[in-house]
């Protein structure tokens, strides 16, 4: 069975998607941009841009009974090669040991305000 899961602490975008899917053990979050709570975009400053997409992977992942602890596989889209180095900076403040695997993959984004998204799929075992 696939199960929804929806966080309060995000904005939902008018977009047919779920902020993420529990299938089993595994929870796959929707890629996730700079929108905060009230649906504001987060523009003009990388560095605040990449903490809110964090931020709201991190509420999505809560909101489904882990934490980004319990992240197992990153995919990250940027829209230009130049954000690579201060992109892995933040992120580094975000993830531990034993690191996501991850794959980086340079597109433009459907909002074209947007420099970031991230999508994740998380390891939480039902207790």
């Amino acid at each position: 069975m696939i199960e929804k899961i929806h966080s309060d602490e995000i904005a939902s975008l008018p977009v047919p998607l779920s902020h993420a899917t529990r299938a089993g053990d595994y929870v796959f979050i929707s890629g996730q941009v700079a929108i905060r709570p009230d649906g504001s975009t987060v523009t003009g400053d990388f560095d605040a841009e990449v903490r809110t997409v964090l931020d709201n992977l991190r509420a999505v992942c809560r909101a489904a009974g882990g934490d980004l602890g319990d992240v197992c596989k990153v995919n990250a889209f940027l829209l230009d090669a130049a954000l690579f180095a201060p992109f892995n900076v933040i992120y580094r403040e975000y993830f531990g040991e034993p690191l996501p695997a991850r794959s980086t993959v340079l597109a433009a984004l459907a909002n074209p305000d947007l420099r970031v998204e991230i999508e994740a799929i998380a390891y939480l075992p039902r207790r």
